[in-house]
């Protein structure tokens, strides 16, 4: 009798043993998506400045500015997957300088269409590393100068070739996943400067961003 209460007690934890697993196993494939191609759309900010100013006569600061736009995340395999993307996204600075002894503050918004297409490694469900190069086309620029005497404010539409209007940057970031929602960050640098002629009329720079981003992406259950 022993003996077979014994053996009813070992099939009875054996079978909870197989349905928690099972439970489990449904769990994770109802939540890791990791395999699955999505879509999604995102907006949210950047905060962005410029460096290597090629010794111009203007200290800037950051300024920020609106991100947003669509990703496609493609699954090669369960850990590696390409996510490109297609972003409106401003950038620019603020700065103030002297011209002819006179100080002056410059505030400068550049308008791109960005398609970065990163690279992303997702260790888990809920977190994808991203790294990969950037394309950005420069759409319009909108300056506003003041000095003592005058506030000029302008808008350019870039006819004139010295203004580089495609440029290659490189990004880096992070996406923390939960069901539908994603939370992006990321950081970019350009590996070209803004003046495509290395003509000294147009202040030299490169520009450089953090942005912060949450976004929907679709799939099917």
């Amino acid at each position: 009798m022993k003996k077979l209460i014994s053996l009813f007690s070992t099939v009875i934890l054996l079978s909870s043993s197989i349905l928690a697993q099972d439970n489990d196993q449904i769990l994770i494939n109802r939540t890791d998506f990791r395999n699955r191609l999505m879509i999604g759309v995102k907006l949210g900010t950047n905060y962005s400045n410029v460096y290597d100013s090629k010794g111009e006569d203007f200290l800037s600061n950051p300024k920020f500015g609106f991100a947003g736009g669509v990703f496609l995340a493609i699954p090669i395999g369960k850990l590696l997957g390409v996510q490109p993307e297609l972003l409106y996204s401003q950038r620019g600075f603020k700065a103030t300088g002297n011209i002819l002894g006179e100080s002056y503050d410059l505030t400068r918004t550049s308008n791109y269409f960005d398609v970065p297409v990163l690279f992303a490694f997702k260790p888990s469900e809920f977190i994808s590393l991203l790294a990969g190069p950037q394309y950005s086309y420069l759409i319009t620029q909108k300056d506003v100068f003041a000095n003592t005497s005058t506030t000029i404010d302008q808008m350019e539409e870039f006819q004139n070739e010295e203004f580089r209007k495609n440029t290659l940057s490189l990004l880096v970031g992070l996406d923390l996943t939960l069901k539908h929602l994603v939370f992006s960050a990321r950081a970019g640098w350009d590996l070209q400067s803004n003046n495509s002629d290395g003509s000294s009329t147009t202040p030299q720079y490169k520009n450089m961003w953090y942005q912060a981003t949450i976004g929907y992406r679709f799939y099917q259950h």
